[in-house]
């Protein structure tokens, strides 16, 4: 797997500290430290956002007075590459047309890449035939 491209310094300090310290590099952890490492504001404040303690995420977080609309659209993608988490009755803000309009969205697919590395990798994409393409 190639290493993921990073936003700045402070983002892949961040992230490899994270895998560091808690000891996991699984994809989940890979997915979820990379996208939450993205903003200053969600790094800060990581505990609000992850139970370290029990390996879940804290959806409370998204309401506290810091989050901004950039670092909720961090959250809602980092939540959802953890257990597929979407917001009840919030669905829709979970979504790629949601998510994806803002400048963090070329590090959303490469948060994807980690989490699902089986999926993504880099090959020459296979061609099939028209009758055989998805619609």
């Amino acid at each position: 797997m190639k290493p993921p491209v990073f936003h700045d310094s402070e983002h892949e300090a961040f992230y490899y500290r994270m895998l560091t310290e808690h000891r996991c590099t699984d994809s989940y952890h890979r997915a979820l430290f990379y996208t939450l490492g993205l903003s200053k504001d969600t790094r800060a404040h990581i505990q609000e956002l992850f139970d370290f303690s029990d390996g879940g995420i804290k959806p409370e977080g998204l309401s506290v007075s810091w989050q901004t609309g950039g670092s909720i659209r961090i959250c809602r993608l980092a939540f959802n590459l953890w257990n597929g988490w979407s917001q009840i009755g919030e669905e829709r803000f979970s979504t790629p047309y949601e998510l994806f309009d803002c400048e963090a969205a070329p590090y959303f697919f490469e948060a994807i890449r980690l989490r699902y590395p089986e999926y993504t990798r880099h090959h020459a994409p296979v061609v099939k035939p028209h009758t055989e393409r998805i619609r």
